[in-house]
C-alpha cells in the first residue's frame, strides 16, 4: 500500500525539472492531473493533448497519435505519460444492460478509444522517454474496475467492461517488453473510482463521486509510490491491486 495520498499531487520520486504528457487533457480528469502538476515547482513542463489541443491527437485518428508524438519529440526525455481519455457514453452510445443491447458499431467506437488508441500511444510515445537504468519515469493509463474479470459479478456494459480489460492486457504485456528497456520504468493500469465528470454524470456520478482534484491527487500518490517490481499492476485510487 502507498503512504497516505499527497493532497498536492507532487510526484516527488521523480528528477528535477521532470517533463509530463496528459492525453485527454480536455476532460475533467485530464484537466485535474495537469492542474496538479502545473503546480508542481519540480515540474519543468506540463503538455496536455486532445482532439482541439496542439498539436491535434483524436483516438479515432490514428495517423494523429504518430503525429503528435513526432511533433513532441525535441530531443528531451519526458518522465510522465497520463492517458486520461475514456468513453463509456454518447449521443448514440449507451452502456448495454443486456446482451441483447449489442451494437456492432458503438462496440468498434468504444474499443477504439479506450483500447487501440491507448495501446498506439505507448507504440509512439514511448520512445520519448528516458531508457537509463536510473531514469525513473511513470505511465499511468485510465482503467476501470468495472474491466475486472474477476470482479465481474452484475453483468452489462459489455462493450465498456471489455475494452477496459482488454487495455489492462495492452498494460501487463507493455511492461513486460519494457522491463528489458526501461528497467526504471513504471506502467500502470489506474482504477480512478467514480470521480464527478461527465463520464459518471448519467450514472449518478455527481452524487456519489469524489472531486477530480482529489480523484488525481490520489493517483499520482499511488504511481509515486509504485517501484520497476510493479509495472504491469491494475492499482485503484487507494493502491489496492485490482483482480485481472
Amino acid at each position: 500500500m502507498p503512504p497516505e495520498s499527497d493532497s498536492t499531487g507532487r510526484l516527488h520520486s521523480l528528477p528535477e525539472g521532470y517533463r509530463a504528457l496528459v492525453i485527454g487533457a480536455g476532460g475533467g480528469i485530464g484537466r485535474a492531473f495537469c492542474e496538479h502538476l502545473r503546480t508542481d515547482p519540480r515540474c519543468a513542463r506540463v503538455h496536455g493533448l486532445g482532439r482541439r489541443g496542439q498539436p491535434g491527437l483524436d483516438f479515432e485518428d490514428p495517423a494523429s497519435i504518430e503525429s503528435a508524438a513526432q511533433a513532441l519529440n525535441d530531443g528531451q526525455a519526458w518522465h510522465v505519460l497520463i492517458v486520461a481519455s475514456g468513453i463509456l457514453h454518447g449521443p448514440d452510445l449507451r452502456p448495454e444492460k443486456r446482451l441483447a443491447d449489442l451494437d456492432a458499431q458503438a462496440f468498434s467506437k468504444v474499443l477504439a478509444i479506450n483500447t487501440v488508441g491507448p495501446a498506439l500511444v505507448l507504440r509512439h510515445f514511448l520512445p520519448l522517454l528516458p531508457r537509463g537504468p536510473q531514469a525513473r519515469s511513470f505511465v499511468g493509463l485510465l482503467s476501470a474496475k468495472v474491466g475486472s474479470i474477476g470482479d465481474n459479478r452484475l453483468g452489462g456494459w459489455m462493450a465498456y467492461r471489455a475494452s477496459k480489460a482488454a487495455l489492462n492486457m495492452v498494460v501487463k504485456t507493455t511492461a513486460i517488453e519494457l522491463a528489458r528497456t526501461h528497467k526504471a520504468l513504471v506502467l500502470a493500469a489506474l482504477h480512478p473510482g467514480t470521480v464527478r465528470t461527465a463520464l459518471s454524470e448519467p450514472f449518478n456520478g455527481q452524487a456519489l463521486g469524489r472531486d477530480p482534484m482529489e480523484a488525481t491527487a490520489q493517483m499520482l500518490a499511488v504511481m509515486d509510490a509504485l517501484q520497476p517490481e510493479d509495472s504491469g499492476s491494475f492499482r485503484a485510487y487507494d493502491g489496492e491491486v485490482l483482480p485481472w
